[in-house]
């Protein structure tokens, strides 16, 4: 559970879901368990943050990350993603489509940390 984590930035409780350098079947395992935590908390009260940089992704793995972002929806009040380049936008906007949200990208965890409690 190390990689799903609340953090605090600027006296904001964000939800961290690290993925950094994770391998496709890391990455598949740990969207596994985001529902779990995320649908435990009230309704549009989460601030989440996901970090992809240097993870490998599979059809497997992006379908894993669609159910739980389907599922975690009611949850979030507000979400971003860091990504370097290594999601294709197919793969993207197929999680975005499928999950009837939309996830703002940026290409560092501060600037990620800044949209989300701006």
């Amino acid at each position: 559970m190390d990689r799903i984590r609340f953090v605090t930035y600027r006296e904001q409780r964000i939800l961290l879901l690290d993925f950094t350098n994770c391998r496709a079947e890391e990455v598949a395992t740990v969207s596994d368990q985001v529902p779990t935590v995320v649908t435990s908390e009230p309704a549009a009260s989460l601030l989440v943050v996901a970090d992809f940089t240097g993870a490998e992704f599979t059809r497997e793995a992006v379908e894993r990350i669609k159910i739980a972002t389907a599922l975690d929806r009611a949850h979030v009040r507000r979400s971003a993603w860091v990504l370097d380049d290594n999601l294709p936008k197919p793969l993207y906007d197929s999680i975005r489509s499928f999950s009837a949200r939309e996830f703002p990208v940026f290409a560092t965890r501060e600037e990620a940390f800044d949209y989300i409690v701006s």
